[in-house]
């Protein structure tokens, strides 16, 4: 009876290690290969995530409530009365 258990124990041992390098190969991982990020089998197929383009300058809010700031403070100034 224990002869039969090792038998069928080595056999499972002997499918996984048969198995093992197709299962690998055959799952499509994204690698990092040398320093380079390499693409699954199926990046074709991927959806795209799309992100809408921005504002060059990420502070344009910003700057424009300066600019306005400084528009005013141009215009109190020259609107002050020569005496």
């Amino acid at each position: 009876m224990n002869h039969i258990k090792t038998k069928n124990f080595a056999g499972w041992k002997l499918a996984m290690v048969a198995i093992w390098p197709a299962v690998t190969m055959l799952t499509g991982c994204q690698v990092e290969m040398a320093g380079q990020t390499l693409p699954s089998p199926w990046y074709l197929t991927d959806d795209v995530q799309y992100y809408a383009p921005g504002p060059e300058f990420k502070l344009a809010r910003e700057a424009a409530a300066m600019k306005e700031q400084a528009e005013a403070v141009k215009s109190q100034s020259q609107s002050a009365p020569v005496q």
